[in-house]
């Protein structure tokens, strides 16, 4: 096996050279305030260009914990995908497999892969995204939801793969999967004869002296860990054993730009025609974005933006690079906060940062640490109506609060009132009824519970939790779904700009409704009335309308959000 060899002289002198300006000014304010209002308890940025590389970081590991640095371990998550790609552009450009090449056929005999209308599912078709294989497999159900892929087992892989029946045409869409590149992962390590987390280290991380890149942490590793976090508290780390290729590598941000350099050409490896062959563009079927091998791709100003982002259960990563300017940026966070927009901005400034409010789950918690639950509701509104906007207010985080004090804290007075506040605050969401009722049902309130739990099923019909729930009270609910036209589903086809460069594709099929978001998979719309749709893969409904005019515009409800979008 040819080693794949790069100075470690070389790497030294790189990164010892002059250090890049100062981070921006706006930058460098909104990473603060982020820290500050404890959205999150430390961001990393790593930028890196001709004249060498820079660190900014902001922020503890923990509460009470080590201030981070460039050698700050965090999970990257889906960036890991991009590792995957590169493993199986080395063995493309190697001569070892072809991107052409059937999945099936890397397999153990035993397991059957699907096809569609005699079409195999390739190694390419793994990597971008067109495998037709779901996000996720149904049989996926972790036995401990803050750790949820650590039980997930190759038996369980290898039975769903063998069962699953492919709906469209291989190829034929964009739909992001981690089932498809925890394959291609377990595919590639099967083929070295070694596990997918020494194939890695061997072929990518040892040859560019990335030593804090790892699965398993090392004891170094563990005494930089920043320590992840939802909703400003500690959340376990997460295991990928069985799709490792999908999502499980930890990293630093001096590793990363190791890595970046690499990619952008700033350092030359024997990696470097594997990695040029993982940036060429394979399709344009995911909206505004383009995709390569793992990669996606986004035009620029001055060049493609070539990036991919990655989450965890406490953690969020963006690694993004412009070959044409040389620069390359990573942005590491140990919390649920979404932090692409640092990424995108600091590549292209056109792209606007975030607004940074303090969230409004840190002053419930606050509120019920000094005052308890006894009248929070009633603190709340109180609190809104002096502080007005202040708070940044989502209904996901809202939700995942009452779920820690439900279920870590066992505090169901504390659950009931925070649900009680989220259905006052997105009165129109079905998920904020389903929360509230599961609360109650837990108290032995079962009649309020049946309440909320029909009028969940009102909102989307599709929720089948509450179905299941009303069952075990001992309620049937049966879910009338009205039958449309196909002349009337054709009125609805169409484009709508819900933002700019945020689009969603409307198409029929007989009497059946599909949306495509930008960079999303196709999705199917089940009707609640001739003008009302629900969605099942996701937590949100849309509506048809015309306007003045005549002409059909769409709006988009989803997390508390009202997005109306024109046809163009």
């Amino acid at each position: 096996m040819k080693s794949i060899l790069i100075s470690l002289s070389l790497i030294l002198s790189f990164v010892l050279r002059a250090q890049n300006p100062a981070l921006p000014e706006d930058v460098k304010s909104n990473l603060e305030k982020r820290i500050e209002y404890g959205n999150t308890p430390s961001i990393v940025v790593g930028i890196i260009d001709a004249n060498g590389t820079s660190y900014f970081n902001f922020g503890m590991t923990k509460s009470g914990g080590k201030a981070v640095d460039e050698h700050s371990i965090y999970e990257i998550g889906s960036i890991s995908k991009t590792f995957t790609a590169t493993l199986l552009a080395d063995n493309i450009v190697k001569g070892q497999m072809n991107a052409d090449d059937p999945a099936q056929q890397y397999l153990p005999e035993k397991v059957h892969l699907p096809t569609y209308e005699g079409k195999f599912i390739t190694l390419g078709n793994l990597s971008d995204h067109t495998s037709s294989l779901p996000r996720m497999p149904t049989n996926f159900e972790p036995a401990d939801p803050m750790n949820p892929y650590a039980d997930y087992s190759l038996d369980q892989l290898y039975e769903f793969l063998s069962n699953v029946k492919l709906t469209r045409a291989i190829g034929s869409e964009y739909e992001y999967s981690n089932l498809a590149v925890g394959l291609l992962g377990h595919i590639l390590a099967l083929k070295a004869g070694v596990s997918y987390e020494e194939l890695m280290e061997t072929k990518i991380a040892r040859p560019l002296n990335m030593t804090e890149t790892k699965i398993t942490s090392d004891q170094n590793m563990l005494n930089h860990l920043a320590f992840g976090h939802s909703n400003g508290m500690v959340v376990a780390n997460w295991d990928l054993p069985t799709m490792a290729g999908a999502g499980a590598i930890r990293s630093s941000t001096h590793d990363m730009l190791l890595f970046l350099a690499a990619n952008i050409g700033l350092t030359k490896s024997d990696l470097t025609p594997a990695m040029e062959l993982a940036h060429q563009i394979r399709h344009d079927k995911a909206g505004n974005t383009r995709v390569g091998l793992g990669w996606h791709i986004s035009k620029g100003e001055h060049g493609d933006l070539i990036w991919h982002n990655g989450a965890t259960g406490g953690y969020r990563a963006f690694i993004g690079f412009i070959k044409e300017d040389k620069k390359g940026v990573v942005v590491m966070t140990n919390s649920d906060a979404n932090i692409d927009d640092i990424g995108f901005h600091l590549l292209n400034p056109q792209r606007p940062l975030a607004e940074v409010k303090p969230k409004v789950t840190a002053w419930i918690k606050e509120t019920i640490d000094e005052h308890g639950t006894k009248k929070l509701v009633d603190r709340y509104e109180k609190m809104k109506k002096e502080k007005g906007d202040y708070y940044s207010i989502d209904e996901n985080e809202i939700n995942s609060l009452g779920y820690w004090y439900m279920n870590d804290q066992k505090n169901l007075p504390a659950a009931t009132a925070i649900f009680e506040i989220n259905m006052k605050e997105f009165p129109s969401s079905f998920n904020v009824y389903d929360s509230y009722a599961e609360a109650l049902m837990n108290t032995g309130n079962n009649q309020d519970a049946i309440t909320h739990y029909k009028k969940s099923l009102e909102l989307n019909p599709g929720n089948t939790n509450a179905i299941d729930m009303l069952a075990k009270m001992g309620v049937v609910y049966e879910v009338k779904a009205p039958e449309l036209k196909e002349e009337l589903l054709k009125t609805y086809d169409g484009t709508y700009e819900l933002a700019p460069g945020f689009n969603i594709v409307i198409t029929h099929q007989g009497t059946q409704l599909f949306g495509q978001a930008t960079g999303q998979g196709q999705f199917e719309l089940f009707p609640k009335s001739d003008t009302e749709f629900y969605l099942k893969v996701v937590e949100a409904r849309v509506t048809f309308a015309k306007n003045a005019d005549g002409e059909m515009g769409m709006t988009l409800f989803q997390n508390g959000a009202v997005l109306p979008g024109k046809k163009i």
